[in-house]
């Protein structure tokens, strides 16, 4: 993996560019709040989406895509042994696993759930907030609902708990934080109307998914993914009046961004 900035930026356009000319099927189980917006966000960003739940067809999806997203926002029993068994057959077939885990520390179940997810499968990359990554990182957090704070140093907590999961974690906030339990890459890019649209984490968690599936370096593929969805937040944001036309700009945004623009808008830099 190159640490300067400038190979960084490289990578990161040149995964976009992959991508749209790879069009990779992501498989999604996600909640009932964002599975329309997390498709659209699949799509503007140049990947395919399917949305499969049922435990019936799960195994054999998963098996034909090129990454698995995980989202536990809206838990029901039958949708965690859909992920389960979607899980177990992407880890069969090669396919990388996106675990979201929303809401973590907010209820036993929860917190239980991404734990059972965590021991049973090959998690690729997990993407959460800095909560609810503190949280999972044996860190410190008040999580209320879906929403959270965290104390602490959050590029420690990241890299802690990609040690002990072996896997790529990534904390979203103001600075998103990205570390395989070696390395650990900061992204600067993004606008604090993110915080006021639902969803917003769970569409960065669909771009990163997308980026994996074409790039064999997870941490690379991880902080150029979250670098793309904060710059198109940014240009989103300039032409937006509020959360409500940002969440339609950022669709627009995600769509016509280019590896050019990538390269020369991203703030992504390693720290450690």
């Amino acid at each position: 993996m190159s640490s300067s900035p400038t190979g960084l930026l490289a990578t990161a356009a040149a995964i976009l560019e992959r991508l749209r000319q790879e069009r990779p099927l992501i498989h999604h189980i996600t909640n009932l709040v964002v599975t329309n917006t997390t498709a659209n966000a699949t799509l503007a960003i140049g990947a395919s989406p399917v949305m499969a739940h049922a435990p019936e067809e799960v195994a054999e999806m998963a098996r034909a895509a090129r990454a698995l997203v995980l989202n536990i926002g809206t838990l029901s029993r039958e949708q965690v042994e859909a992920m389960l068994l979607a899980g177990e057959a992407a880890a069969e077939a090669g396919v990388a696993i996106i675990l979201d885990p929303v809401g973590a520390g907010a209820t036993a179940y929860r917190t239980e759930t991404v734990q059972r997810l965590l021991d049973r499968l090959p998690v690729t990359v997990l993407r959460g907030n800095g909560a609810e990554v503190a949280i999972l990182a044996g860190g410190e957090a008040t999580v209320r609902g879906v929403d959270g704070v965290q104390a602490g140093d959050v590029a420690t907590l990241v890299r802690t708990l990609a040690q002990e999961r072996q896997l790529v974690a990534a904390a979203t906030g103001a600075t998103d934080w990205v570390s395989d339990g070696r390395a650990v890459l900061a992204v600067e890019n993004g606008h604090p109307w993110l915080q006021l649209v639902t969803g917003t984490g769970c569409m960065a968690t669909s771009v990163v998914a997308a980026f994996v599936a074409v790039h064999p370096n997870p941490l690379e593929a991880t902080a150029a993914a979250l670098a793309a969805f904060g710059l198109a937040a940014e240009q989103a944001a300039q032409e937006a009046q509020g959360p409500g036309t940002l969440q339609a700009r950022l669709l627009d945004s995600l769509h016509g961004l280019t590896p050019a623009q990538l390269a020369q808008g991203a703030r992504l830099r390693r720290v450690a």
